[in-house]
């Protein structure tokens, strides 16, 4: 019968054959490419990346071997003396500062003159670079800073280094060393509320929620905190301690810098045992094998200095409650951290190389694109800066050299206002922290002004 009606209805039968064929074609597809189509063009590009690789090139076998030897000098030498120690104050910050008291202090509701007379200076006390300041930044804007105190910290942080002003000032000459110091602050306060104000409606939510946040309860009163923050920055600034000259004041702490570091880490241990439960026989037999390291290698200090980073992990993991958490709270900042810098390391080196040698870019374009003082030489100077990785106070001979080689003084300023507090691994970090936009601006914000402190000082002191 069912055939019968078909044959006497053949536009409903049309019909229905279409409306199963339409039901066919609405059927899930075995492949979901919203899913595939991204990995897939990830592991294409990386397959025709190294099937195009210019092997019988010098320049780019040379720029490969400078990346890897940057990317060696970094992990063995910044980011023991620096980064971890960073990374363990990171944590302490997360754990031990409470949310509220951040941002009574550095939110976005709190008294600007404060937060940010605060967040400018602090690089006078942190000699770090563009990448140790990552995990302070990400610390504090995790704990509820305001976006304009946390870039101004964040732009400061290595920017204001008293050292490296005085070796500019030394080495370049006053005026270009009053002039780095001034501009940073300014810049560093400047950058800062133009943040606040882009995304000012950001902030307005931050300052509101500050207003119904509960003062937490406090295991230990402030003065004991202050003392312990001060003993790791102590600890952090001591063990970076660096000086060109061979003579001086500075020179005088330099050649103690591992007996300060030691004397630091010490007071640390007697704090661990009062303040944070660790037992007092575990940090005895730690300091004992720290010292019987020291005494066995003492023109090795990056050994004790290990020894004693392993030290501090055990016993804070075998410690229960905020020992463990402080140990915690610090491997979760290294995680996030740690990979973006090596990558951005890596890159940096392929195509800039490390100081004295070259990448992928050679280093008479550089030379030759800063020269005199037009718009178009501060401009680069301050793009290179930006992404050309500076450790801490390599960037005055470095520029001493570019000097040299015909560079005007207006872009000098521009690098060194734009180049110690970026990178291109900082850049990778922060669009982390704060994501992509937030990231551009301030960026865009540096090399801008950057450019015109440049061109202005060319004007003002020509070459």
């Amino acid at each position: 019968m069912g055939s019968t009606v078909s044959m006497a209805d053949p536009i409903n039968n049309i019909g229905q054959v279409r409306e199963e064929e339409s039901a066919k074609s609405e059927e899930p597809s075995l492949i979901d490419w919203q899913i595939i189509w991204k990995p897939l063009g990830a592991v294409a590009g990386l397959f025709l990346i190294i099937f195009f690789l210019p092997m019988d090139s010098t320049r780019f076998t040379g720029a490969v071997i400078e990346s890897l030897a940057l990317a060696k000098w970094y992990a063995r030498e910044h980011v023991l003396l620096c980064l971890v120690p960073a990374f363990f104050i990171a944590g302490a910050i997360s754990v031990f500062v409470s949310q509220a008291a951040v941002m009574k202090y550095l939110g976005a509701g709190a008294m600007k003159i404060m937060s940010y007379g605060v967040a400018s200076v602090s690089g006078s006390i942190l000699a770090v670079c563009s990448c140790t300041v990552l995990p302070l930044f990400a610390g504090i804007w995790k704990r509820g800073a305001g976006l304009g105190p946390a870039i101004a910290f964040l732009y400061s942080g290595p920017a204001v280094n008293v050292l490296a002003i005085i070796l500019t000032a030394r080495i370049l000459g006053p005026e270009i060393g009053v002039a780095r110091a001034v501009g940073a602050v300014i810049f560093s306060i400047v950058i800062g509320l133009i943040m606040h104000l882009m995304f000012r409606k950001e902030e307005q939510k931050k300052a509101q929620a500050a207003i119904y946040m509960p003062e937490t309860e406090v295991e230990r009163p402030l003065w004991q905190n202050g003392l312990y923050f001060a003993t790791m920055v102590l600890i952090l600034v001591s063990a970076t301690w660096s000086d060109s000259s061979n003579s001086g004041f500075w020179y005088a702490i330099y050649a103690v810098k591992w007996y300060l570091c030691g004397l630091f880490s010490l007071v640390l241990g007697g704090m661990l045992v009062l303040w944070m439960k660790v037992k007092a026989y575990k940090v005895v037999i730690a300091g004992t094998v720290i010292i019987v390291l020291a005494l066995a290698w003492p023109e090795a200090p990056l050994i004790t200095f290990s020894a004693g980073i392993v030290a501090l992990s055990i016993l804070l993991t075998s410690t229960r409650g905020e020992a463990e958490s402080w140990f915690m709270a610090t491997w979760d900042f290294s995680r996030q951290i740690l990979p973006l810098l090596l990558a951005g390391v890596l890159v940096a080196g392929l195509l800039l190389g490390r100081p004295g040698a070259e990448g992928l870019i050679p280093s008479e374009w550089v030379a030759r694109l800063v020269g005199g003082n037009s718009l178009w030489a501060n401009f680069f100077a301050s793009l290179v800066g930006a992404f050309m990785y500076f450790a801490t106070l390599t960037e005055v001979p470095i520029l001493q050299g570019l000097i040299g080689a015909g560079m005007g003084k207006g872009p000098a300023l521009a690098l060194l206002l734009a180049g110690p507090a970026l990178s291109l691994p900082n850049m990778l970090v922060i669009r982390n922290v704060i994501g992509t936009r937030k990231t551009i601006v301030f960026v865009s914000l540096v090399v801008l002004m950057s450019t015109a402190s440049g061109l202005i000082f060319g004007l003002l002191f020509p070459s």
